[in-house]
């Protein structure tokens, strides 16, 4: 299986502008995987009933969500781990840094060895 990727057109970033424009490569995507078709996928490869996964994928959603909130790192086994991550403005003092300084926040996803491999494996189809 190959990885399909289009040609864009960009400006130089940071130039005033726009510097030279250039063409980079950019994978095509679009194409979801629904829940709905994530669950059915993985009720034929397994004696499990669509709703049991449904349930279990709800579930670890909650989890997931209720682990980050008390700084955990979730590791989801081959898939990768989740972890949050934070900007913040820079201070003279460390007394100085408040909540108030934190200006972005995020979730970082590391992906697993499988899914490593799979990047490291691929093969890329160039489409119009």
């Amino acid at each position: 299986m190959s990885i399909q990727f289009r040609t864009t057109e960009r400006s130089q970033p940071g130039v005033i502008g726009g510097g030279t424009r250039k063409f980079y490569a950019k994978p095509v995507q679009g194409r979801e995987i629904t829940l709905e078709a994530l669950t059915k996928a993985i009720e034929r490869k397994s004696t499990l009933s669509g709703a049991d996964i449904r349930a279990v994928l709800y579930a670890m959603v909650e989890q997931a969500v209720d682990g980050l909130a008390e700084g955990r790192i979730i590791r989801l086994g081959e898939m990768g781990s989740l972890r949050i991550s934070i900007s913040s403005e820079g201070r003279d003092t460390p007394e100085e840094v408040t909540s108030s300084v934190i200006k972005k926040t995020g979730i970082i996803f590391t992906p697993g060895k499988k899914i490593q491999n799979m990047l490291k494996m691929a093969r890329f189809t160039k489409v119009n």
